[in-house]
């Protein structure tokens, strides 16, 4: 019985089912997918139908990210189309969903509209795409936009000391509620890091899937690492998010 947490998809399909292949998941195992489902390869639907599909089988939790937010107000709305959405991603997104049909649509539009924007375990590890930044938890948070968008709690993290215990003085307040955070949203790749990273209590699964990276699962209790390949590889007459 084991949870992973997977990080941002990005419309990369075959990296998806190359890391659930190597997990070997079984009904008794918890997937928690950080969010960012779509928006980069060319598979962007094919990941959302499969993964409402897996949420049959096995037990899943699906984070909400700033990408499947654009996604869901397009689905809404096709006139609505966020500039920096069809710059990033949004473009081969909807190209993927020529081939759906308007029912498949509205069935994707609800499985968005239900994503949670957080998650909390029965340990207290907390679940979030991006961050947040109210010193009192993630309930108190007053802009709920920023659980998709914020990267300050990271960027905090990695301009403080690396070492810096529990307890200290110095101990970021906003991150002492929980036993650990897991993330995605910032590629570890910007740090010429290919694998997911720690800080303090804080785990980074994004390892920049999007771009060049892979597909990263993290066993949030041995913390070993399940990898794709890069994504590049897997789609090599594709860009991605790479321009």
């Amino acid at each position: 019985m084991s949870t992973y947490a997977i990080g941002d998809i990005h419309g990369g399909l075959k990296a998806l089912l190359q890391v659930l292949n190597k997990l070997e998941v079984t009904e008794e195992d918890t997937l928690i997918f950080m969010g960012d489902y779509v928006d980069g390869w060319s598979e962007s639907a094919q990941v959302v139908a499969f993964l409402m599909n897996l949420s049959e089988k096995i037990n899943c939790i699906f984070i909400k990210g700033n990408h499947d937010v654009w996604c869901q107000n397009w689905l809404k709305d096709a006139k609505d189309v966020h500039p920096s959405w069809f710059m990033h991603g949004g473009k081969e997104t909807m190209e993927s969903y020529q081939s759906f049909s308007s029912d498949e649509k509205k069935q994707h539009l609800t499985f968005f509209e239900n994503l949670p924007l957080y998650y909390i375990d029965n340990e207290n590890r907390l679940f979030v795409h991006a961050g947040f930044t109210s010193l009192h938890g993630v309930e108190k948070e007053y802009f709920q936009e920023l659980f998709y968008y914020d990267r300050s709690l990271w960027e905090m993290l990695l301009a403080m000391d690396q070492n810096i215990e529990k307890g200290s003085l110095f101990y970021p307040k906003r991150i002492q509620h929980y036993k650990e955070i897991y993330i995605g949203h910032t590629p570890t790749t910007n740090y010429n890091e290919p694998l997911p990273m720690n800080v303090a209590n804080v785990w980074n699964v994004d390892t920049g899937a999007a771009f060049k990276g892979k597909i990263s699962a993290l066993n949030i209790d041995t913390k070993t690492v399940v990898q794709s390949d890069a994504l590049p590889s897997l789609y090599p007459s594709e860009k991605g998010r790479n321009r």
